[in-house]
């Protein structure tokens, strides 16, 4: 059976108590998500196969003063087990759903110059490639 994919809302949190260690950057913690999950302007969506979240994507509503709100892709992740089974693009498909219900008409992500996989995947979902430069402060 194919992974079952869901938005993640306040009432199914319990959706990840089972996690595959390769899926999230670090491990969920509840305060975090409860926050995460109360803000309408966020969305996750994880893949669910066999009881265990496989893959996820989140990402959120960037509100603009002077055009319409832009889709921000946070992150994406899935278990190299389940890499290249089309669950990475159903759960973008979900995301770019839900980004157009809060009335985004523009999605980005970033990644890392020599992540190619993601690259590659990221051209495979029509998003075009540009070159940024970021900055990033650490606040500790």
């Amino acid at each position: 059976m194919p992974a079952s994919i869901h938005h993640i809302t306040a009432a199914n949190t319990a959706l990840l108590d089972n996690i595959n260690p390769d899926v999230f950057d670090h491990a969920i913690d509840q305060r975090y998500l409860a926050a995460y999950v109360a803000d309408p302007r966020h969305g996750l969506f994880v893949a669910v196969e066999n009881g265990a979240v496989v893959s996820h994507i989140r990402g959120n509503v960037h509100l603009q003063p002077d055009r319409a709100p832009d889709l921000y892709i946070d992150n994406l992740g899935t278990a190299p087990s389940h890499q290249r089974r089309g669950i990475a693009a159903r759960l973008m498909d979900a995301l770019i759903a839900w980004g157009k219900t809060q009335g985004c008409t523009y999605a980005w992500v970033a990644t890392e110059i020599d992540n190619d996989g993601a690259k590659g995947f990221y051209a495979a979902q029509r998003f075009m490639h540009d070159s940024i430069a970021m900055f990033a402060l650490d606040f500790d």
